[in-house]
């Protein structure tokens, strides 16, 4: 005689299949069961697809806020740079310059470890999304639609600009005017 506590063979106790599986409909459920069941499983994959997206748009919104607040950050902190940079320039051959120019390498320094970065050197090809072109000088030294001059730096976090590069760039001398 066998035990009533005993399961029966691949059954856990409380009848649930050992193989951890939903339970198999009732032999003798109606179709509408099934259906209902299709039904519900498919809500909760989508309950769980929109759960998903969201964190990823969260994800996504939390991260555009940090870029803009660092951004607008840099921003702020390149006018200090700027300003200290005038200011080595009229204080050249002072003592003070040694005392600015320590001050802007620390500043820069700065800016590097939170992934910003100059752009905008002499001698790079003009790109209009990283240049802001002030002026077009002729020259026959360099090749038409090259940096000459960076009046003023630009910055850049990563590849995102930042602030474009006010340059000079060369074009090709009129042969007219020769």
């Amino acid at each position: 005689m066998a035990q009533a506590d005993s399961p029966e063979p691949g059954m856990a106790s409380g009848g649930a299949p050992a193989s951890g599986a939903p339970p198999a409909a009732p032999a003798n459920g109606s179709a509408e069961q099934g259906a209902e069941l299709a039904r519900m499983e498919d809500r909760y994959k989508r309950a769980l697809a929109d759960l998903d997206n969201y964190r990823k748009r969260s994800a996504r919104d939390v991260q555009a806020r940090v870029d803009q607040t660092r951004e607008s950050l840099l921003r702020d902190w390149l006018e200090a740079v700027d300003s200290v940079e005038r200011a080595l320039q009229m204080s050249h051959g002072t003592p003070a310059a040694d005392g600015l120019r320590a001050l802007l390498e620390q500043m820069e320094a700065i800016l590097a470890r939170q992934g910003a970065h100059r752009i905008g050197a002499a001698g790079e090809p003009f790109d209009p999304e990283r240049h802001e072109a002030i002026e077009a000088r002729p020259s026959a030294d360099v090749p038409d639609r090259t940096v000459l001059e960076a009046v003023r730096s630009g910055w850049a976090l990563g590849d995102r600009v930042v602030r474009p590069a006010l340059v000079v760039v060369a074009r090709r001398p009129d042969p007219a005017a020769g």
